[in-house]
């Protein structure tokens, strides 16, 4: 009994002693941690990559909270490079910012195949030259809640994921486009407003947006009065349940019947688990829209939401492609006009695109034109035309 009783203290003492270097070894580690910090990387389903493609990886990495602007939280991405030798410095990157996919974790764009939209759009980026990195955004994919369009948490995710692509694949160059669609237009915009403050180091050389929201009170107050003379289904209503959903992940004050009718509470337990098409049908089939879904007092109830898609500047140091669909319903041409308005007001290089006749989905490969010239002047370095006050074309 008394060796026995010796033996357990040896062991325990031992396993003391493991157990002290691993943590000596974790808080080594945690101390090393920083936003970009590469964490794991495995090769990417062939059926999740893109056409003509080389390399293709899922990365995880470190970013910083942006719900709480302290800490560091788990972020995946998608890293894509063109097949082929990489040109002399490295292939440079776009930074892909993408629209909605949902709230949930199996909506996450690295764990599906692209959209056929999508495909063809960032296929052509690669035909370009550039390799696509592109973050699923904290929270979606990884623990914790998606904070639908918050900005901050937005931008960090896309910075940090750039970082930890350029640590962790050496065939890349640190020359940077930030292109993003509908959600991703207002993260890519948000991007390049922190980058100068967040990630200075990262050299951005220009952002291609298309469908990009700005939000105001006005501009909603103007959005419900347009849906109420026109009734029946408003697609806005899918993103504005996305946004609620975000908003009672990390506010455990909001209550979803203060803001939905007892019409729309279906739709809205519903979006937590349902992606984007899914979402949009359930919509659609319960004929929702602005007047018969939000009570009067919506704005006061979604107000931590609609701050928090704020961008945090007006004025971005590399110069902006803003590209918007004439007949776009998702994020309605005054939405993305006002961006434009904004943004040009406070000093931004502004080329502003309007796609007569063209809806949400149709403007985003149809201005794969105009965005390739833009691209082709500011990664040399050339000046931008400014177009502020874009007619249909």
């Amino acid at each position: 009994m008394l060796f026995h009783r010796s033996g357990l203290a040896v062991a325990g003492l031992l396993a003391g002693l493991c157990c002290a270097a691993l943590t000596t070894g974790a808080h080594a580690a945690a101390a090393k941690a920083r936003p970009g910090t590469l964490s794991a990387s495995a090769p990417l389903p062939p059926a999740f990559s893109l056409p003509d493609a080389g390399q293709s990886a899922r990365i995880t990495y470190l970013s910083t909270n942006g719900v709480t602007d302290s800490g560091l939280v788990p972020v995946t991405a998608e890293v894509i490079l063109p097949a082929g030798r990489p040109p002399a410095g490295g292939w440079p990157i776009v930074a892909w910012a993408h629209g909605t996919a949902g709230v949930a974790d199996h909506c996450a764009p690295s764990g599906n195949p692209w959209t056929e939209r999508n495909r063809r759009y960032l296929s052509e980026w690669m035909k370009r030259g550039f390799a696509v990195v592109g973050t699923d955004y904290q929270g979606l994919g990884t623990p914790g809640a998606h904070a639908y369009l918050d900005t901050r948490v937005e931008a960090y995710s896309l910075l940090d994921g750039v970082r930890a692509a350029l640590a962790g694949f050496p065939e890349l160059r640190n020359r940077v486009m930030i292109v993003g669609q509908s959600q991703g237009g207002g993260a890519a915009f948000a991007a390049a407003a922190f980058a100068l403050g967040y990630a200075p180091e990262l050299n951005i050389r220009g952002t291609v947006a298309t469908g990009a929201p700005y939000i105001t009170p006005e501009l909603l107050q103007q959005m419900t009065a347009r849906d109420q003379a026109k009734g029946g289904y408003n697609p806005v209503m899918v993103y504005a349940l996305y946004l609620a959903q975000g908003l009672a992940g990390h506010d455990s004050a909001f209550r979803p019947e203060d803001t939905f009718t007892p019409k729309a509470m279906p739709a809205y337990q519903a979006a937590a688990g349902l992606c984007v098409h899914e979402l949009t049908e359930k919509v659609r089939q319960d004929g929702l829209n602005f007047s018969n879904s939000l009570k009067p007092d919506f704005l006061r109830t979604l107000a931590p939401a609609l701050v928090a898609m704020k961008y945090p500047t007006m004025k971005l140091p590399q110069p902006l492609f803003m590209a918007t669909g004439e007949l776009d319903r998702d994020v309605p041409p005054p939405l993305q006009l006002g961006l434009v308005k904004a943004a040009c007001a406070a000093g931004t290089v502004v080329q502003a695109h309007v796609y007569r006749g063209l809806n949400h989905d149709q403007t985003v490969n149809a201005s794969l034109p105009d965005s390739a010239a833009f691209t082709a002047a500011v990664m040399a370095g050339q000046p931008v035309a400014p177009q502020c006050d874009p007619t249909p074309q």
